[in-house]
């Protein structure tokens, strides 16, 4: 579980990273973040 909530922190943090630099919009970042949340098995959003 450590090993997969490392993988989705620097996953997120690669796609904040896209979102910051405007390479990516609003509805793209969330939609990823949706996407990734369920392939992880994140129920909330505990870095926001």
């Amino acid at each position: 579980m450590k090993m997969q909530l490392l993988e989705y922190s620097m996953q997120l943090a690669m796609l904040k990273q896209l979102y910051n630099k405007g390479l990516i919009n609003d509805k793209e970042y969330q939609k990823m973040e949706q996407r990734l949340k369920k392939d992880y098995g994140i129920v909330s959003n505990i870095t926001a």
